[in-house]
């Protein structure tokens, strides 16, 4: 049961965030899931609808984002993930103008899969620093 925990985890950040397929939310995660502290803002994420409207904003503001799972392990139910991501703001999905700031941020996420399926999910994953190096970027090109 842990390894097929751990490849659906796995594929979950190769398929939604590196390949972008919305389609593979609703595959992998389960209509009563709750995501916590995923977005930027911290707000609860309910079912795999709320998850794709926040995969469409983080898309829309970093299309080029890239995920790599750093280190994997499991017991139980529960899988524990380290990972990394670079992107470039590109867009307007945080609500603010690109920059085309090249962001560097970490994460950690735990996932609970019953059934095949994520039923909960906890992020813990570097929000300051991606605003930080956005709002860098920003002053750079304000002051020329």
């Amino acid at each position: 049961m842990v390894e097929k925990n751990l490849e659906l985890t796995r594929r979950w950040f190769e398929e939604v965030w590196n390949q972008k397929k919305t389609e593979a939310i609703h595959e992998m995660m389960s209509p009563e899931c709750i995501s916590y502290n995923t977005s930027h803002d911290g707000e609860v994420l309910r079912g795999p609808e709320a998850f794709a409207g926040l995969q469409r904003q983080l898309l829309d503001a970093f299309p080029d984002i890239r995920i790599a799972v750093e280190e994997a392990f499991g017991a139980g139910e529960l899988v524990a993930l380290r990972w990394s991501a670079s992107m470039h703001h590109k867009g307007e999905g945080l609500g603010m103008p690109p920059t085309g700031a090249a962001i560097h941020i970490t994460g950690m996420s735990m996932a609970r899969i019953r059934d095949g399926k994520i039923i909960e999910n906890w992020d813990e994953w570097d929000k300051l620093g991606m605003f930080q190096q956005i709002d860098a970027a920003r002053a750079k090109a304000a002051n020329g």
